[in-house]
């Protein structure tokens, strides 16, 4: 398992440079001037053209990049260009409230929709499944952005159970006060992949139910219970592991979406807030976070289903 670990880390740098490559040249292709938004539309053409200059934006695109890459393999990842801090500093800053919303709306997917795949399993095509089904299909459908206005004015706003707004970090309110912050957004968040948890564990469990295995395990006289979660759900966990690993992606785009609307300053809110600037440095840096947990969450996935299925090899 070490020398898989090894090489898939290996494996995972030219991804990275890749991924630095694309996000380099595409930030560069955006309409607009870095110097027009800093400085405003009324500055002088002298002070612009010095900015540029200070910015490194006269010179060619392609002696920039390697002027980033030398910086990055020098541990420098970058100036913010809106306020002058180290990209990584603004990180780190806001990564306290996406990494509450990301695990927090992982749990919720994982504790609500693996339960509901499994009953609509085992009652499939009763009135149980139909309407746990149709509960699934109506959450698919519903964006991001409107569940999170509806939590946000109904539970937050008129009923006053949670906070509707802001975030106050782990140090000044404690881990229960800031937790109660994100609740809103994690659970608009995690509305989503309950649904898609759901669908996707009840296909892979009816796949499991009707194996022969399962029929010999019945008949054997095993309790209903111990052929559902010793023998059918460890053998159908393995490729809702790989959905929800898969899931991570689009939850890390959703934070962006709840971030915004809750007025929370986290990661997801720094990357708009970032591309809105221009700030080229910090949606560099942003992406390749993203990209990082992104492998490591994959790398942890393929871990895990070694320990779901030992007959697995890890080759």
């Amino acid at each position: 398992m070490l020398k898989y670990t090894v090489k898939r880390i290996l494996s995972a740098i030219p991804v990275l440079l890749i991924v630095v490559f694309i996000t380099f040249f595409l930030m560069r292709m955006l309409p607009g001037d870095v110097a027009v938004l800093i400085l405003g539309k009324d500055a002088a053409p002298g002070d612009l053209a010095i900015l540029r200059e200070t910015l490194g934006l006269n010179e060619p695109k392609l002696v920039q990049f390697v002027h980033y890459i030398q910086d990055l393999l020098r541990g420098d990842w970058g100036v913010s260009l809106y306020n002058s801090m180290p990209v990584f500093d603004n990180i780190r800053a806001s990564l306290e409230p996406t990494i509450l919303i990301m695990v927090l709306s992982v749990l919720i997917s994982i504790v609500v929709g693996i339960p509901v795949g499994i009953i609509s399993a085992v009652k499939r095509n009763s009135i149980w499944d139909y309407l746990l089904m149709s509960v699934s299909v109506l959450g698919l459908s519903i964006p991001v952005f409107w569940s999170s206005i509806m939590l946000a004015y109904f539970i937050g706003a008129v009923q006053g159970w949670l906070p509707s707004m802001y975030y106050t970090p782990i140090a000044q309110a404690g881990f229960w006060g800031a937790l109660k912050c994100v609740i809103l957004p994690s659970a608009a968040l995690g509305f989503q992949s309950i649904a898609s948890i759901a669908r996707y564990t009840r296909s892979t469990m009816l796949d499991v139910l009707g194996d022969d295995y399962i029929r010999t395990a019945r008949a054997k006289g095993l309790a209903e219970r111990v052929v559902l979660y010793q023998h059918a759900l460890k053998n159908a966990m393995s490729p809702v592991i790989t959905h929800v690993g898969t899931n991570v992606a689009s939850l890390m785009g959703g934070a962006c979406v709840c971030e915004t609307v809750f007025s929370i300053n986290g990661m997801g809110k720094l990357a708009y807030d970032s591309l809105i600037r221009r700030d080229y440095p910090q949606v560099q840096a942003i992406i390749l976070v993203v990209a990082m947990v992104y492998i490591v969450v994959n790398l942890v996935v393929d871990l895990l289903y070694k320990v779901f299925d030992p007959r697995v090899e890890l080759n």
